[in-house]
């Protein structure tokens, strides 16, 4: 299962209902990226989600 390596996000379960009534299990998982990211002053690979991306909390490596 991936999570997100800066705020830990991961994947969701739970249910989706139909009109029915019907319940049938499911997962919700967030949009991960695989990014090159400055982290202690070194270049290293990081699982992060887009909206950790978007807010500015990962500095990506040139």
């Amino acid at each position: 299962m991936a999570i997100c390596q800066v705020c830990g996000k991961g994947t969701r379960f739970g249910r989706k209902i139909s009109h029915a009534g019907n319940r049938v299990n499911r997962a919700r998982k967030p949009n991960l990226q695989r990014v090159r990211a400055v982290h202690g002053g070194r270049r290293v690979m990081m699982t992060v989600c887009t909206s950790c991306l978007k807010a500015g909390k990962v500095v990506k490596a040139g």
